[in-house]
């Protein structure tokens, strides 16, 4: 594993995954949430944003947390192991609320300065529509290059911890 995407709903535990797995195979973490979003919550231009995804897939080694459905076939080519965190709605809402007040009027570390903590209804709303939104996409996605990629699906937290145990037991 050396080119590591790790995608799911807001809230599925990506960007902590993303961490913890960086800490046992000393691989450096691309939060993807740090690149697109710049301070005030803005948008990094679509142009632009394609350009920094294109540069990151092109490096040795990393392991990248995120969605941006747009760049997804592009970042899954270039992977070689895929991960997608398929939590339940209830565990992802708890999370972004948790979140929420874990970091309130502070930046997550997996976010670019300038962008403080916020939840509205319409984040809680495309958290409770993931299943039904993207969900299906994801899987159809990773179907097509279960083949060739090393393919990990994870639905609970206790698969992720046995996963991490697995991970570095075999280090």
């Amino acid at each position: 594993m050396q080119r590591i995407l790790i995608v799911g709903s807001a809230g599925a535990g990506k960007s902590t995954l993303s961490r913890k797995l960086s800490e046992v195979l000393g691989i450096p973490v691309v939060h993807l949430d740090k690149h697109y979003w710049k301070p005030g919550w803005v948008a990094t231009e679509k142009q632009e944003w394609y350009q920094i995804v294109v540069e990151e897939t092109r490096k040795e080694q990393w392991i990248m947390d995120g969605n941006y459905s747009g760049t997804l076939d592009l970042r899954i080519e270039r992977a070689d192991t895929v991960i997608f965190l398929d939590m339940p709605r209830w565990l992802c809402l708890y999370r972004i609320f948790k979140r929420r007040i874990q970091y309130h009027g502070r930046t997550r570390p997996d976010l670019d300065e300038g962008c403080p903590e916020q939840l509205d209804l319409d984040f809680v709303l495309w958290v409770w529509n993931f299943p039904k939104r993207s969900r299906d996409k994801i899987v159809s996605t990773l179907k097509k290059s279960n083949e060739e990629k090393n393919v990990i699906v994870l639905s609970n937290r206790r698969k992720v911890s046995g996963f991490l145990e697995s991970i570095s037991s075999e280090i």
